[in-house]
């Protein structure tokens, strides 16, 4: 089981999914991606901003939520959301924990939020009054930040 798993639940922006899959490649997270997605898999601007990392990076397509959640039985599962209290700096992130991101436009549904797999909502603090941050961005600096606590394990 990989140390960590990044969710997009239905991305829409290619080169957003492609600086995952980079990022995941990186950092050994396992990148998964619940349908429908907003673009082909085969997309140029996916395959441009993820580069040659595809093969690098582990990467699940899953039909809906429920099926992605059911692929981590033992996870924790953090969603991300600019309405959550708690910052993610907060969490003492453990191997197997997955991280939960919405589509680009709108965020996590409610329904999705009101899952009880979905452990804690976090949030990525940010000034007053602006625009959240770019989705393969917040997916990073959380990535990061666990990987961090974790120790960097396999990293150099």
């Amino acid at each position: 089981m990989s140390e960590l798993h990044v969710i997009f639940d239905n991305p829409v922006i290619p080169p957003n999914t492609g600086n995952a899959i980079r990022m995941c490649a990186g950092t050994g997270a396992t990148l998964h991606l619940v349908e429908p997605l907003g673009f082909s898999l085969d997309d140029k601007h996916l395959r441009r901003s993820g580069l040659d990392y595809h093969d690098l990076a582990h990467v699940e397509v899953h039909p809906d939520i429920d099926a992605c959640f059911d692929a981590l039985p033992n996870s924790r599962i953090f969603a991300f959301t600019t309405r959550a209290t708690t910052r993610f700096t907060d969490i003492e992130f453990r191997p197997g924990d997955a991280l939960l991101f919405g589509t680009e436009p709108t965020g996590l549904p409610d329904e999705h939020l009101a899952k009880t797999r979905v452990t804690a909502e976090l949030r990525i603090p940010m000034l007053p009054a602006r625009r959240s941050m770019n989705l393969s961005n917040s997916a990073a600096v959380a990535c990061y930040e666990a990987w961090r606590q974790l120790g960097f394990p396999g990293g150099v």
